[in-house]
């Protein structure tokens, strides 16, 4: 979220108009209007980035009938470079989990894995936390966010980049605590989407990126996509971006955060939760194949109707409301999780749709099957209320809605949440500047506090100060200062990162336990420092 924002001119669109899918049989004659829903959703594209003039670039795929009717790029690769095209690479994260459930139902289809059999027939080492569940979880249960675990629970093990093994972070899964009842609510989990893929790689042999490679990515002509992002050419990707303040990240100056997908967003380790790497033309493809319930262009099938109709099942209740009002006119009034999609009433239609979000990165695809119709939008910046205007806006075009502006709605909650964020970092500041000094000198804090399932963070003396270092994520490491009494914050070096509060429990007048929790009210989920649960080696 800006204080001031780097002004400049609506981004500059290529690509081509109405696309095609080149693999034969994938068109099918459009509807005389196609043309012109095209032209509405390119013409809305144009302004919603003019009304967020620091965004770098968006694409966008709209597919009806199997038919893409728009794969475009619009903006630049990074600031002041390049076009974006529809052939350029996004990191699209979470969008990734349908395609683990789409293998997942592959393996079932083949009689190799089924729905509601225990993970532990497929991973017999498989164990929780809470040891009476280890016979009762499910393979659907891994893939709907409902064991039990709270928000973004074990993320630290792989955001942000760390050095972890994919076997290493299944060695923590035993260690991560789970807040909640199994199977009560909705807690959003892309570990438990990490060992679903190992169940894909278990029960077919291969490494979950082979079989969505072979079997998937293949199979639909996708030539350009990478299950994991570690291979992207930084000449062909959208570069990421984001705003690191002052005075807090998501705050301050739209910049570059890296040269490469990579740099900001390697969780190859974790692709079953969100390695993907895609272009526009290539995910029109996978939206047509969802769309047609799994069947491919030649009458075969990617997998059964059964099972694409099981995807869609909701497991799960999200939230739920009185549903629409003026203001809202888009509220659901029950929003549920299936299999690696979240499905939902909107205006009255069902509504189909994931997100991603990465470093750098925001991304939706949205289904109306009832229509026919679906769309993505792949952004290489942060800013959550353009995307929100996309993926509301684009539904109302094609769904024929009017009366609502998606766009003025998004810039006016934008100032508002600026104004909040703004508020909350003067706040802290604040908050330190009358803080109490710590109850010990700053040495007594010094030494190894371990996590069980996170591992080691080293205190240090260091140049006359102390110095944290998280011991599997390189990035965060940096110097800490007093904040208030036996809570200390850090100053990350890496400013693309968020800094942590770390309260100390003192015994026999030492430091012998922390806690922590991010510094900013606006960080990601998955900066998991709330489930830390530190001792002193």
């Amino acid at each position: 979220m800006s204080i001031s924002l780097t002004r400049r001119a609506a981004l500059i669109s290529s690509g081509a108009g109405v696309a095609v899918l080149p693999s034969v049989g994938w068109a099918r004659s459009a509807a005389n209007d196609d043309a012109a829903l095209a032209e509405q959703v390119d013409a809305y594209v144009r302004r919603a980035m003019a009304a967020f003039p620091d965004q770098p670039a968006v694409s966008v795929a709209l597919v009806k009938d199997g038919r893409a009717l728009l794969t475009r790029g619009y903006g630049v690769r990074a600031i002041g470079g390049a076009a974006v095209d529809e052939h350029t690479l996004f990191a699209i994260a979470s969008n990734t989990k349908a395609v683990t459930c789409a293998a997942l139902a592959i393996l079932i289809d083949e009689g190799k894995v089924k729905w509601d059999e225990p993970v532990r027939t497929y991973l017999p080492g498989f164990s929780l936390s809470k040891p009476e569940l280890n016979e009762m979880v499910t393979v659907r249960d891994l893939v709907s966010h409902r064991i039990g675990f709270g928000l973004g629970a074990g993320d630290l093990l792989f955001w942000p980049n760390s050095d972890r093994t994919r076997a290493e972070i299944m060695a923590a899964v035993p260690h991560v605590p789970i807040e909640d009842g199994f199977r009560t609510s909705y807690h959003y989990c892309n570990l438990m989407f990490v060992v679903a893929g190992e169940v894909v790689a278990a029960a077919s042999g291969m490494a979950w990126e082979d079989f969505v490679q072979t079997r998937i990515l293949d199979r639909l002509g996708m030539s350009e996509t990478l299950p994991v992002m570690t291979g992207a050419d930084p000449a062909k990707s959208a570069l990421p971006h984001g705003r690191l303040g002052p005075p807090l990240r998501y705050q301050g100056e739209m910049q570059t955060i890296g040269q490469s997908i990579q740099e900001v967003w390697d969780w190859s380790a974790a692709g079953a939760a969100g390695g993907f790497v895609t272009t526009p033309v290539d995910w029109a493809r996978w939206i047509a194949v969802q769309l047609a319930r799994g069947e491919l262009p030649d009458g075969t099938r990617l997998y059964s109707e059964a099972r694409a109709n099981e995807m869609w099942r909701p497991n799960i209740i999200v939230s739920s409301s009185a549903g629409p009002t003026p203001d809202l006119p888009g509220r659901a009034i029950a929003a549920t999780y299936a299999t690696g999609w979240q499905v939902m009433d909107y205006r009255g239609e069902r509504f189909i749709t994931h997100g991603g979000g990465a470093p750098g990165y925001i991304s939706g695809t949205v289904l109306l099957p009832g229509r026919n119709v679906g769309f993505s939008y792949f952004t290489n910046a942060e800013e959550g209320m353009l995307t929100r205007a996309l993926r509301s806006g684009i539904a109302d075009i094609v769904m024929g809605k009017t009366g609502f502006d998606w766009v003025a709605d998004g810039v006016r909650m934008k100032a508002g949440n600026d104004a909040k964020s703004i508020a909350a970092a003067a706040e802290i500041d604040a908050k330190q500047a009358a803080g109490a000094p710590p109850s010990l000198p700053l040495a007594a804090y010094v030494g190894t506090w371990r996590d069980p399932w996170y591992g080691d963070i080293v205190i240090e003396a260091r140049d006359l100060q102390l110095w944290l270092s998280f011991s599997r994520t390189p990035a965060l490491q940096g110097p800490v200062e007093a904040w208030d009494g036996d809570t200390l914050r850090t100053r990350f070096t890496d400013r693309r990162e968020e800094d942590v509060f770390i309260s100390f429990t003192l015994e026999n007048g030492r430091p012998a336990a922390a806690t922590m929790k991010a510094v900013s009210p606006d960080a990601d989920f998955s900066y998991d420092f709330h489930d830390l649960r530190l001792t002193r080696v």
